[in-house]
């Protein structure tokens, strides 16, 4: 045993002596050998010694390959104590490496899920730039507003002209697989990643329509899909139709020009067309109600979390003052929604079609650093009359439906039907071939002698090879037909129009 002695000062040598003095009566043996060292000296000896000894400890936990205590970051705030716990538990113990940023995105994503909110979600960085190319002048893809609920990707609506609408799509249509792969349990962002791609490469899908119907696939083209928002025509009766598709950042300066030179015309009306369209920017939606709603009454109401709803009312500038009928259908939905609501309360303009679709929140979307966006609801518009239509509609003032030819489903130009065949979509087929004049025959499902004779008709009004067997360009004429019919026979317009002429 080694016994350290520390050679004293002479103010303190009186002190020594006593102390000797008391331990000469015990016996001590003597040490075998001495170091002498003065008090400042021994102490930051000491200091030195414990500070080099943590820190080897300390590397050889942290970096050698067998770590014994895992060092966390410290945690602030009680409630990520289990996150962290998880993460630090997969680090460690998962039987391979994972992938740190993959298994953060999942996170954020569970906590996006977990809201059961259908227009929050969490995008990466590629499916913010598709979304954020989704609001520019023109993107790649089938023109198509999709949202997911109840855990499918439901369609809002087509864009107009889109590959989408020319290949049938519809509202409530539900996409179940693009190109083979099931997207049950998709968000949006991540089915738009997969709809989405070069224009003139092909995306095969499998959708449902209805409770009980059979899943159609469908082959489309993708395309170039320009945002334009605002289309309209001059009407008999100098009545304006007006239809906008979207609601963009230029939807307002478009609508403008439009209408000031469909007054340069002569215009006594406008029909206001929001079919199909499922929105987009509130602040284009309160800019076109500000061409209509006077002065200082209400245009929307917004409301955030635990606060009082804050009125947006309309302020002075161009006004038309003159009769206007809305048209909403299923497809109508957010600001198209907006605007209805607004032009129906403080304007008193008619609503008819059907029920629109039910939207009645707001999203913002935040980007983050790395590139990815969080989009959420921040809170709920109301109607200027205090109305919440969330997944109510807007209730139309008089109800218009499309005639029952309308809602059939699509057919798959790949199939090819003739004489014999007896299926379900050569029932849709006859029915098709019934309303366009072509006298099918009984629509019993079975392509017999009629039914081809139907078909030679139909290739030949549109010129092609008279063969009697409906597939490709065959199918495509027919359904082409039948959406030609339904523009110019569309009751919805014929009776928004009657209404505007009896107002004016």
């Amino acid at each position: 045993m080694r016994v350290v002695t520390i050679k004293m000062d002479e103010q303190k040598k009186d002190g020594l002596e006593q102390q000797q003095e008391q331990t000469q009566q015990v016996e001590v043996k003597p040490a075998g050998q001495f170091i002498q060292m003065k008090p400042f000296k021994f102490i930051m000896l000491m200091f030195f010694t414990i500070l080099i000894t943590a820190g080897l400890t300390i590397f050889a936990l942290t970096f050698g390959e067998k770590k014994v205590v895992e060092v966390k970051v410290p945690i602030e705030r009680a409630e990520f104590t289990k996150l962290y716990e998880a993460f630090d538990m997969l680090k460690g113990k998962y039987y391979k490496d994972i992938d740190d940023e993959k298994v953060v995105d999942g996170a954020i994503n569970g906590m996006f899920e977990a809201l059961e909110d259908p227009y929050s979600d969490f995008m990466v960085k590629d499916e913010a730039e598709q979304f954020n190319s989704g609001l520019s002048s023109s993107f790649q893809g089938i023109g198509a507003e999709i949202q997911e609920r109840n855990g499918f990707i439901t369609v809002v609506s087509p864009i107009k002209n889109s590959p989408a609408e020319k290949a049938g799509l519809l509202p409530k249509d539900i996409i179940l697989t693009v190109d083979g792969k099931s997207i049950q349990g998709f968000s949006a962002s991540e089915a738009v990643a997969l709809i989405r791609g070069e224009k003139g490469t092909p995306v095969k899908l499998t959708v449902k329509r209805g409770e009980n119907a059979q899943p159609i696939e469908m082959t489309i083209i993708r395309d170039d899909i320009p945002v334009e928002t605002v289309y309209g025509e001059m009407l008999d009766g100098d009545i304006a139709h007006i239809q906008i598709t979207s609601f963009s950042e230029k939807t307002g300066e478009e609508l403008e020009k439009m209408l000031a030179e469909y007054e340069g015309k002569g215009m006594k009306g406008i029909v206001l067309d929001l079919r199909q369209n499922p929105g987009g920017y509130l602040d284009a939606a309160v800019e076109i109600s500000n061409l209509f709603v006077p002065e200082g009454k209400a245009i929307v109401q917004v409301q955030q979390k635990d606060e009082e709803p804050v009125i947006t009312n309309a302020i002075a500038g161009k006004k038309y003052n003159l009769p206007v009928t809305v048209l909403v259908d299923n497809g109508s939905a957010s600001a198209s929604e907006i605007l209805a609501g607004a032009l129906k309360e403080s304007f008193g303009a008619k609503i008819v079609g059907e029920t629109s679709f039910g939207k009645g929140t707001v999203q913002n979307v935040t980007p983050l650093k790395d590139g990815s966006n969080l989009k959420f609801t921040t809170g709920k518009w109301l109607t200027p009359n205090g109305n919440w239509i969330n997944e109510k509609g807007i209730e139309p003032d008089v109800k218009v439906a499309y005639p029952a030819y309308a809602s059939l489903p699509i057919l798959d130009p790949t199939i090819e039907m003739k004489e014999g065949l007896q299926s379900d979509a050569v029932k849709v087929a006859e029915e098709m071939l019934e309303v366009l004049g072509y006298e099918p025959g009984k629509a019993d499902g079975l392509f017999d002698q009629y039914t081809e004779r139907a078909v030679k008709k139909l290739q030949a009004d549109n010129k092609l090879e008279e063969t009697g067997i409906l597939t490709n360009e065959t199918t495509y004429a027919l359904m082409d037909a039948l959406r030609e019919k339904m523009k110019s026979e569309d009751p919805q317009l014929l009776k928004a129009k009657e209404l505007v002429s009896d107002a004016k």
